[in-house]
């Protein structure tokens, strides 16, 4: 199919336009590149894809591009697109949050009104439930966002909602759980656990290091984004990994063993961090067949084996130092 990824250059976006190319779609990714980390990681993101067969890029925003004509040519859409991380959320960035989360999705949506897609499949966030009343949680459970990140991913899932009962725009939103993998954002734990297990330096451990995740790995979350978009089904999903929660502390074990001890630096609790995550999948698993397969050991495998990858590349890459002159 003819696939419109926003937010391609992104850790979850560049990983599902290589998804969808070896599943032999054409991809037009859209990325505004914005600084929120490094835009250099972003393009390394790229470098995969650029001048490959069926896919285009175009840079941009979202609130200033002609959106009709990308619409046009699509179809199915994945929104991925957006201002990311519950810290940064608070205070004076929370217009930016507004702009890149909510008005944003809302163009994308009121564009897709005069050509709708097959599918529209939006990026959500298992920060939508904040501390749930129960778990694992299930899609009709109260939301409560413990963060203003949280508040902008649960206003877009609203929209897409708004726009699929009153315009028949068919949308499916996926509240993804705590996704990993290589090319993980740099502000996320995992992406700053992995290199401090080489490097030694101390890692941030927010809190007592019990809370807990349902961790999903990025290829997991890739081929249910697709699989969506290919069912007839629209609605609310979550995609979590096996819906067996698992601790900071005990991430930290498994680092150690794949890579080297982790030291610790201990640090209170963060402002929107909720304590548990667990995800109930039957919805995804009856919609659109969903089933995790890759468990945390090997998830956490393959980012050592990229991190170490990219180290000795580095070093390589790196001029050897030149031999002292005599006398």
């Amino acid at each position: 199919m003819r696939a419109l990824v926003t937010g391609a250059a992104g850790f979850i976006g560049s990983h599902l336009c290589e998804h969808l190319l070896a599943g032999g779609d054409s991809v037009v990714g859209v990325d505004a590149m914005t600084d929120y980390y490094d835009p250099l990681r972003k393009e390394r993101n790229l470098a995969g894809l650029l001048g490959r067969e069926r896919f285009g890029f175009v840079r941009g925003d979202l609130l200033e591009l002609p959106l009709e004509p990308l619409l046009a040519e699509a179809e199915v859409v994945y929104h991925l697109a957006g201002q990311p991380g519950v810290r940064g959320s608070w205070g004076e960035q929370f217009a930016v949050y507004l702009e890149r989360n909510v008005q944003a999705t809302q163009c994308l949506l009121e564009a897709a009104r005069t050509a709708p897609p097959r599918r529209f499949v939006y990026a959500s966030s298992s920060s939508v439930y904040g501390d749930a009343e129960s778990y694992p949680v299930t899609e009709t459970l109260r939301p409560r966002p413990l963060s203003p990140y949280g508040v902008t991913k649960l206003a877009a899932e609203h929209l897409c909602e708004l726009y699929r009962t009153c315009h028949g725009i068919p949308t499916v939103s996926l509240r993804l759980f705590s996704v990993y993998g290589p090319r993980q954002r740099p502000d996320m734990a995992f992406a700053r656990l992995v290199p401090a297990a080489f490097s030694g330096e101390p890692f941030p451990l927010h809190g007592d290091g019990e809370q807990t995740r349902d961790f999903t790995y990025v290829r997991d979350v890739v081929t249910a984004m697709r699989r969506a978009a290919l069912c007839d089904w629209t609605g609310v999903a979550n995609v979590g990994g096996s819906g067996r929660a698992v601790s900071m502390n005990q991430v930290i074990a498994i680092v150690s063993e794949l890579a080297a001890p982790v030291r610790l630096l201990r640090t209170p609790e963060q402002d929107g961090d909720v304590r548990h995550t667990s995800a109930d999948t039957s919805v995804a698993r009856r919609a659109f067949g969903y089933r995790p397969t890759v468990g945390i050991r090997e998830g956490l495998a393959a980012m050592v084996r990229a991190e170490r990858e990219e180290r000795w590349a580095r070093a390589r890459a790196e001029p050897a130092p030149r031999a002292a002159v005599p006398g």
